[in-house]
């Protein structure tokens, strides 16, 4: 048996860990690209327990499955990047900074400090559909020099949830994430992360992500299913 820990510091909502964390996590033990499934909210600092089902696994507390992951196909491309200046530039407009419901997010929230998480601030991109944001990966996050797939994949989150206008006063939670890492992210280097969104059904949201090398190489990219919930809390 496998058991998966959450440890605080990879939160993304203040008592659950950051959806594309807990989703690399479980793609560990597949090959390839892989689709993850987030039934209910992965609790922190709780044993799990990782069982072999259906050619994938599942993420079981308890008698619940919270949350499934099975190979799968990403079946998407992604538009042309803009370059790390213009990245920067859109990052500066990211709305997080004005309202975030999970100012600790482990991705994305503007409350963590450089080298403790991955402030992934995705701004809109002028003259695209795209929001940007630029990312040096440190060397936290890297075993010589090579950033581990888990960190991929919890970059290729939290910038689809900023690709659209949502409702005042809600919060957006990852249901589903389906990622291909194609190439090696290396600690200290540059890269452009974008996201953009796809299509929408009431409160659920269709968006694609995708990380660039500095020279526009596209390293890794996902298609994600996003959904509007109440933002009960503003806190860390």
């Amino acid at each position: 048996m496998n058991t998966l820990w959450i440890d605080r510091r990879f939160q993304g909502p203040p008592d659950s860990g950051n959806g594309g964390y807990v989703s690399g996590r479980l793609a560990a033990f597949i090959q390839g690209p892989v689709v993850v499934r987030l039934r209910t909210p992965p609790p922190l600092e709780t044993p799990m327990e990782v069982r072999r089902a259906d050619g994938g696994v599942d993420l079981i507390l308890g008698d619940a499955v919270v949350a499934t992951a099975r190979p799968g196909e990403v079946n998407i491309d992604a538009p042309s990047p803009p370059d790390y200046t213009q990245a920067e530039a859109a990052s500066r407009s990211y709305r997080g900074f004005q309202w975030h419901p999970f100012p600790g997010c482990f991705v994305c929230g503007p409350a963590r400090q450089e080298n403790n998480g991955l402030r992934l601030f995705a701004g809109p991109s002028p003259g695209t559909n795209l929001v940007a944001a630029p990312w040096i990966p440190d060397a936290s996050l890297a075993t010589r020099g090579v950033v581990s797939p888990v960190f991929v994949w919890a970059a290729l989150d939290c910038p689809g949830a900023f690709s659209f206008e949502s409702s005042e006063g809600t919060a957006l939670l990852l249901g589903e994430i389906t990622a291909s890492l194609e190439k090696s992210v290396h600690s200290g280097e540059r890269y452009v992360a974008v996201g953009w969104e796809m299509g929408r059904d009431g409160r659920r949201h269709f968006t694609g992500t995708a990380l660039f090398s500095e020279a526009g190489e596209r390293v890794a990219i996902a298609r994600s299913t996003w959904f509007e919930v109440p933002a009960i809390v503003n806190r860390t």
